[in-house]
């Protein structure tokens, strides 16, 4: 994979935006897979809006969003209420992340966010513009990462290197259980499960292990009285899906 931009594409536009959607979108489809099938990618044409690129194999649809420099723990992603809408919708697309180096005119980090793990809460709503702005009392949005589990952030290249197409297309796999979970509420708790192993970061963790974040789950679930036994629940349902492995006596493995 060449993880440098054409810049020839550009000399013919003089905005720097402009210069950088041609790269960064030219180098997409020049570069990048589909992470579903390991098939090539198409551009939409007349910027269709529901996305960027799709699949011609598994029928997968993409949008780009890039960054100059390294990504961080979030970017921006538009109106808010447009953006709440979109991710609630049907046709929502997988998102694809880019943070580019413009000294050198080159990827240092790409990544896809499969849209099953995208739910209402990892979308931050920005302050009002100010009234004296030009669109006064627009709303923006950002993606928040961090409430995202590692299994939904799935890097073909981080911090300059590409990692192997075997690896990107396995992981893809092992959460496509969660196109089957429709309810929001039931999906929000199995990601904010998937979080809890993330923070423990380790391979072997026990029940007593997840227990310990009770409280920050009862402040997000505020509504359920019954923290421990939902804990229980989604552990299992992590474990029939493949996505865990229970040892016994209380302990879990990733898998």
């Amino acid at each position: 994979m060449n993880l440098f931009f054409d810049t020839k594409l550009a000399d013919k536009y003089s905005s720097s935006s402009q210069k950088a959607r041609i790269l960064t979108e030219s180098w997409v489809l020049k570069e990048i897979y589909c992470p579903s099938c390991g098939d090539s990618i198409f551009d939409y044409e007349n910027n269709k809006p529901v996305a960027d690129f799709y699949c011609k194999k598994c029928a997968e649809d993409f949008e780009l969003k890039s960054k100059k420099g390294k990504i961080g723990k979030k970017v921006s992603a538009g109106a808010y209420s447009q953006m709440i809408k979109r991710i609630n919708s049907s046709q929502k697309p997988n998102f694809f992340f880019m943070g580019y180096m413009i000294e050198m005119w080159n990827v240092n980090d790409f990544f896809v966010i499969p849209k099953h793990f995208f739910v209402s809460k990892i979308i931050e709503e920005r302050k009002p513009l100010a009234e004296n702005a030009r669109r006064a009392g627009w709303v923006g949005s950002n993606i928040l990462f961090s409430k995202i589990p590692k299994a939904g952030q799935i890097f073909y290249i981080e911090n300059g290197k590409e990692l192997d197409k075997k690896d990107v297309l396995e992981k893809w796999q092992k959460t496509v259980f969660l196109k089957q979970v429709k309810k929001a509420d039931a999906k929000g708790w199995i990601l904010d499960i998937m979080n809890c192993i993330d923070v423990l970061n380790k391979n072997e963790f026990t029940l007593a292990d997840i227990y310990a974040f009770e409280g920050d789950l009862k402040v997000i679930h505020p509504e359920n009285q019954n923290i421990k036994p939902k804990i229980r629940q989604h552990l299992q349902f992590l474990r029939d899906k493949g996505y865990l492995e229970f040892i016994g006596e209380g302990v879990y493995r990733l898998k």
